[in-house]
């Protein structure tokens, strides 16, 4: 029983960690960047690995789906196919799995949601260079120093660091709910 009391107190400590620092701050600065593209006509692509992957996926079904009110779909896209997944890794390996649908969807004033707990994970770095390339702006959700991703964010929401990646993981998500409220007051 203390085992699971404690699981529930660390998470509590690194998310007021999270709040006492300029993650909401940043998280505010990310919907602007958002709202700003989708009010232009842009749309999110989103990306990540195992259980990022999975919040890029909830992000993206949130948005053309919904959260918790009814409102219109808005554009965004999981870079998630497994059959793009797999061939792009057999033929071009998997550091590029990301990018190559970056290169193929993405137009300049899109917005490239990448998601990585190191901030290192390297078809996420590749798909945030092909981004720039393009002039898609990059948010970036990332724990511990924030990696080589950092660097290439125009906003990055960093979670506090952690022994263990589901703790930033549990930041990303409360973050992800955040982004998509802050989405639909103002374009939803």
């Amino acid at each position: 029983m203390n085992a699971i009391r404690d699981q529930f107190e660390e998470a509590s400590r690194v998310l007021t960690s999270f709040m006492n620092g300029d993650g909401p701050a940043k998280t505010a600065e990310a919907v602007d960047l958002i709202v700003a593209s989708i009010r232009a006509g842009g749309k999110v692509l989103s990306c990540g690995n195992g259980g990022s992957m999975c919040d890029a996926i909830h992000f993206a079904e949130e948005m053309t789906g919904r959260f918790r009110n009814d409102r219109k779909p808005l554009p965004a896209l999981a870079i998630a196919d497994p059959g793009h997944l797999t061939c792009v890794a057999n033929d071009y390996g998997f550091e590029e799995v990301f990018s190559r649908s970056v290169q193929a969807l993405g137009r300049s004033g899109d917005i490239l949601l990448a998601i990585s707990t190191s901030g290192n994970s390297v078809n996420v770095i590749r798909a945030a260079e092909a981004a720039r390339k393009q002039q898609i702006k990059i948010v970036g959700l990332t724990g511990g120093d924030g990696g080589k991703l950092a660097a290439l964010c125009d906003v990055e929401i960093r979670a506090p660091k952690s022994n263990y990646a589901d703790r930033a993981q549990e930041i990303h998500i409360k973050v992800i709910h955040a982004l998509i409220l802050g989405i639909e007051a103002q374009v939803g």
